[in-house]
């Protein structure tokens, strides 16, 4: 009896002590944050940060999303973690890595348009300080800032944010190791000349053998992982390339969806939106809007259209099935090492699908499908864009919400509540949103300057209270612009104008996500008072003037 009672005192007093101990702990954590800062955190209390980008994927191309492609990794991201139905990117590549990787608004980082082309150095700048093709230096990078706070900082996959000059590339914007393309565009199965691969600040020649980049970007972000020999917490960005053109994918991925789409995009794209409606991917009564006008009926194609159409949407949805497969790769590594329980994964598109070169049934020659030798716009076709940002309407570059609205997936198991798992939210969120996010969690601060540059204020908001069971504070407004499409949203009211129409139109969200009744002509009042901002914004951000005056007239 004496026995068990020593037994039972020694064990109170070691529960006693183990809870003095987290008391002590999570308040000396707390000092050390106040005296010193971020560093001073040790690193098991921050997560690690994955940042995934796909590239011209669409709104509802993944199966969480209500698409037919099998993504289970993907999905099971989504299943344990929180997906946004609200959330925005710039419409446009470039513009929205910028704005991802600084927390700006793009023409705030010098690419209010696009980066530079080793081709044309004076492609995308324009002579004025929101339009000059490259990052500039009154920015700072996520890498740069976590850096700050003793994160290693990865990157692998496509950089896009300025080529002309050693000092705009990823290791000059606070990445420690980087492997990639610094181009838009590239082949999948042997990127070459001015989209060649990059090591670090290497050049690399054409890959030879059984290359493929979704796995070599993924194989190389591991690596690095890998060779991480610290405790130290890592920033991982992870961009992918695919599915953006060309169409190339490997034959083990193309052939479980060969014969698949020959149902047509009428039906795919109907059955799409018949299971978003039933997850409760929107709220209101959104409508499937209606195919676009560029687009005939599927049972209007000849035979042989419909074949070859067919099978350029089994290789779109090839190039996602193996992003899919590298993702869950990634997660289980994350888990071998041990990191998987704190690390925070986001997971999103760059833009909505891409319907370039504007032709119905796809770009390139049917022959130039899966040629390694090829890069250029390759592609599906507007009919099969119009599926892909199902129920929306337009796509990549404009202002409507095929252009802007992307899947937003976050997963942390240790950061998010499992009450909040699995839930599709609808609060409204954009990419100046993401850079706070981490942030937050992290500890690191935003710099005033940075190496001897003044730097613009971030305005963007962390989502880390959803995480949370929290609401977001509610933003006044949302802006957009891209190559003359214009937008903005207020609550649930959202205003465009595309660069062809003088005219803007007004829709209300909260009952038509698909944009089919403009309210302009009732709502004269609240537009004006839309545009107005808008203009605000454009003058204040180096949206306008987007060329120099010339003499005698103006800026645009």
């Amino acid at each position: 009896m004496l026995k068990s009672s020593v037994l039972r005192t020694a064990g109170t007093c070691k529960t006693i002590f183990s809870q003095l101990w987290q008391t002590c702990h999570i308040a000396w954590t707390g000092l050390l944050l106040l005296l010193f800062g971020p560093v001073a955190l040790q690193a098991q209390d921050r997560p690690n940060i994955v940042l995934v980008m796909v590239d011209d994927m669409g709104f509802s191309d993944l199966g969480c999303y209500g698409s037919e492609i099998p993504t289970p990794n993907i999905d099971k991201l989504a299943g344990t973690g929180i997906r946004l139905s609200q959330f925005y990117n710039t419409a446009r590549c470039c513009p929205t890595r910028a704005s991802l990787l600084t927390g700006l608004f793009p023409h705030q980082t010098g690419i209010g348009h696009m980066t530079e082309e080793p081709a044309n150095k004076d492609a995308a700048n324009w002579g004025t300080p929101g339009y000059q093709g490259y990052l500039n230096r009154n920015c700072v990078t996520m890498a740069e800032v976590l850096s700050t706070a003793g994160y290693h900082t990865y990157m692998t996959g496509k950089w896009h944010l300025g080529i002309l000059g050693k000092e705009k590339w990823p290791l000059q914007r606070g990445f420690e190791k980087y492997y990639g393309i610094l181009a838009g565009a590239a082949s999948y199965f042997q990127p070459f000349g001015d989209r060649q691969l990059y090591h670090n600040n290497t050049p690399l020649p054409p890959p030879t053998g059984d290359y493929y980049t979704t796995d070599a970007f993924t194989d190389s972000a591991i690596a690095f992982l890998r060779q991480q020999e610290d405790r130290k917490p890592f920033f991982l960005y992870l961009a992918f390339n695919a599915p953006h053109w060309p169409l190339q994918a490997k034959p083990e991925d193309i052939r479980p969806f060969e014969g698949q789409y020959a149902k047509g995009w009428d039906l795919v794209r109907q059955q799409r939106y018949e299971r978003q409606t039933s997850m409760g991917l929107f709220t209101g009564c959104t409508s499937l809007s209606p195919r676009d006008s560029a687009v005939r009926p599927w049972s209007a194609l000849t035979a042989s259209e419909q074949q070859e159409v067919a099978y350029r949407m089994a290789v779109y949805a090839a190039q996602l099935r193996a992003v899919d497969r590298n993702v869950g790769k990634l997660v289980a590594t994350l888990e071998k090492l041990g990191k998987r329980d704190n690390t925070l994964i986001i997971f999103l598109s760059d833009n909505g699908a891409c319907a370039e070169p504007y032709k119905e049934l796809g770009g390139g020659a049917f022959n130039q499908i899966n040629d390694g030798a090829q890069w250029g716009a390759i592609s599906y076709g507007v009919g099969w864009a119009n599926v892909s940002n199902t129920p929306f309407r337009k796509w990549k570059r404009e202002m409507e919400e095929g252009g802007i609205a992307s899947p937003l997936i976050m997963n942390w198991p240790k950061g998010i509540r499992k009450d909040q798992q699995n839930r599709i939210l609808p609060a409204t969120a954009c990419l100046i949103d993401i850079l706070p996010t981490f942030l937050a969690v992290s500890g690191a601060q935003y710099p005033d300057t940075y190496q001897g540059n003044k730097i613009f204020s971030a305005e963007g908001q962390s989502l880390l209270p959803l995480m949370k069971g929290q609401t977001l504070k509610e933003r006044p407004y949302m802006y957009w612009e891209h190559e003359g499409n214009r937008a903005i949203r207020k609550g649930n009211w959202k205003a465009l104008k595309d660069r062809d129409n003088p005219k803007w139109e007004l829709y209300d969200l909260s009952c038509d996500r698909s944009e089919q009744q403009d309210l302009a002509a009732s709502r004269p009042e609240l537009l004006e008072e839309l545009t107005i901002e808008w203009n605000n914004w454009a003058r204040t951000h180096m949206v306008l003037p987007k060329r120099p005056a010339n003499p005698g007239k103006a800026a645009e």
